[in-house]
């Protein structure tokens, strides 16, 4: 394992008064990105990052994991990876720790059944899923696709699941989101972009303004491509609104690894881990103001 020391932004001389009786160890926080129905890439990220066994058992005790979005599509192993995410948030939640699995453009487009992405695999991988063999709005769709319909259609079975995932989290002074955070999103409310997008899956409301939005928190490119002064402009406007340090982003394949932007002030975790893409598993750890990039 190669662990490079990319960057530190603690503020030590901030520290209030120390309690040597009650010594308070920082919060350890690690992210990555898209996996894209690689249940092989999404263990190897986990197990870099020590949170994993070899019997998908949670060893990070209270190691918070952050997965940018994109578990689905371009691959057929996207049920194992569910599964596996619901698995270890409880296994987490008990030692102490977090996984938190967020909602990439992949997710939305799949509840949207905008299946273009999905793979003769993904289609079989649901086929057993239970449904009205006499459901109209089924009976649209090829046989072979209804079972994968009638999980990701709001309200379906795996639908339910991801509508307890968030669009964005902002943890230990870093905002992590797949595509990007412009200032109207904050305007519009992060809390607010999150419950209704739960909400809308869950089948019983409409989606949010921004998130049908051309430069939705899941579609922005605006931090992750080639961002220009007038993107950084943008990203110090969300920090300062937000009080975060730092944004973290996916959505966009980086050809030389994790890798930071406008000043640190973002950083992009998308390496094209998923055997679609052909590249290996990265994460970025992150302690106190400390980030660090581990690789195989």
């Amino acid at each position: 394992m190669i662990v490079i020391l990319l960057a530190c932004s603690a503020d030590n001389d901030a520290a209030g008064p120390v309690d040597s009786a009650a010594p308070v160890s920082p919060v350890r926080v690690v992210t990555f990105g898209d996996v894209h129905g690689d249940a092989d890439a999404a263990r190897g990220a986990l197990k870099l990052a020590g949170v994993l066994d070899d019997s998908d058992a949670w060893i990070g005790g209270t190691t918070q994991v952050v997965q940018v979005g994109d578990q689905l599509d371009r691959g057929d192993n996207e049920r194992e990876i569910l599964d596996l995410f619901e698995d270890l948030q409880i296994q987490a939640l008990e030692a102490g720790g977090a996984l938190y699995p967020l909602l990439g453009n992949h997710e939305i487009m799949n509840v949207e059944l905008d299946l273009r992405y999905v793979t003769d695999g993904g289609f079989a991988d649901f086929a057993d899923v239970d449904y009205d063999l006499d459901d109209a709005a089924l009976q649209a769709y090829p046989e072979e696709q209804r079972g994968r319909v009638a999980a990701f259609r709001p309200g379906g079975e795996y639908a339910m699941k991801l509508s307890d995932h968030r669009v964005i989290l902002q943890l230990e002074g870093t905002i992590f989101v797949h595509g990007g955070v412009l200032p109207e999103h904050v305007d519009f409310g992060i809390d607010a972009i999150n419950e209704e997008t739960s909400t809308w899956m869950r089948g019983a409301g409409s989606r949010s303004d921004p998130m049908v939005a051309d430069g939705s928190p899941i579609w922005s490119r605006h931090y992750s491509d080639d961002p220009d002064d007038d993107d950084c402009a943008l990203l110090d406007e969300v920090l300062t609104m937000t009080g975060a340090d730092r944004m973290v982003v996916a959505h966009t394949v980086q050809d030389d690894g994790i890798n930071a932007a406008c000043g640190e002030q973002v950083w992009r975790v998308d390496v094209g881990m998923a055997a679609y893409y052909g590249g290996s598993p990265e994460v970025l750890e992150i302690i106190d103001g400390a980030l660090v990039v581990m690789t195989e």
